[in-house]
């Protein structure tokens, strides 16, 4: 569905929720049917390294997910799907998909733009055991910050909306629930600062290689630029 004024819809369900980014129109609570937030990608860049990887969300098949559906104006279009591309798309494991949510206040279905996780992509995690997710997330720091703070901002933003998310729950509380009674506005909490000289002093464990070639091939998302949007509609696609 396009919205009056040919706006388009844009669905948050991680760092997107709390830190988008970008203008927008409005922001209201929306569901997404047939793809569930999880922590099934490798990050070597946003909160993690090559060597030290950590782990942030995706949308994979299956289940619901509930977040936030962002309402951004058709002049503004163009320019925010670039700004998410560049954001998003610095590995190439999502696929931006135009997916119909729910929004939670009117019930009203609109197709929102979100990003999917890969599975053929060489980062991606797949089900991971929880103690595995809890200890890459631990011990893990990328150019966007530590990977827990990436997990508490999330839980808290969640928890703000009304909105459980149990499986990540269970994730902090392996690591240490108390760490996030300590929040630290734009740098890592000395609770979390000590996590990560512990474990940085520790083996990282097992960990996939991934070789780079790879990862180029997924590269062309980032370059593609073809792409015309009206009424949350896409339009045209070009390579």
């Amino acid at each position: 569905m396009s919205t009056p004024g040919g706006d388009t819809w844009i669905f948050a369900y991680g760092s997107l929720m709390w830190r988008p980014g970008f203008a927008f129109e409005a922001a209201e609570r929306a569901r997404l049917t047939g793809y569930r937030r999880c922590f099934c990608i490798y990050s070597m860049y946003h909160r993690g390294s090559p060597l030290r990887p950590g782990l942030v969300l995706g949308l994979d098949r299956g289940g619901t997910c509930e977040g936030i559906a962002y309402r951004v104006a058709a002049d503004r279009a163009a320019e925010v799907r670039h700004y998410l591309r560049v954001r998003e798309q610095i590995s190439g494991v999502y696929r931006e998909m135009v997916l119909p949510v729910e929004l939670a206040a009117s019930r009203q279905e609109v197709l929102a733009l979100a990003y999917v996780v890969d599975r053929a992509h060489p980062i991606y995690a797949g089900p991971l055991p929880l103690a595995r997710q809890a200890r890459l997330i631990r011990g893990a720091r990328g150019v966007s910050g530590a990977n827990l703070d990436y997990l508490i901002n999330t839980l808290r933003h969640l928890a703000e909306l009304g909105i459980r998310e149990r499986q990540l729950e269970r994730v902090l509380a392996l690591i240490g629930p108390h760490t996030a009674r300590h929040p630290r506005a734009g740098q890592i909490s000395p609770y979390v600062a000590g996590l990560l000289e512990t474990a940085r002093r520790q083996p990282a464990g097992p960990m996939r290689r991934v070789k780079p070639d790879r990862r180029r091939r997924f590269l062309y998302r980032l370059r593609m630029g073809g792409e015309a949007w009206a009424g949350g509609r896409l339009l045209s696609r070009q390579s």
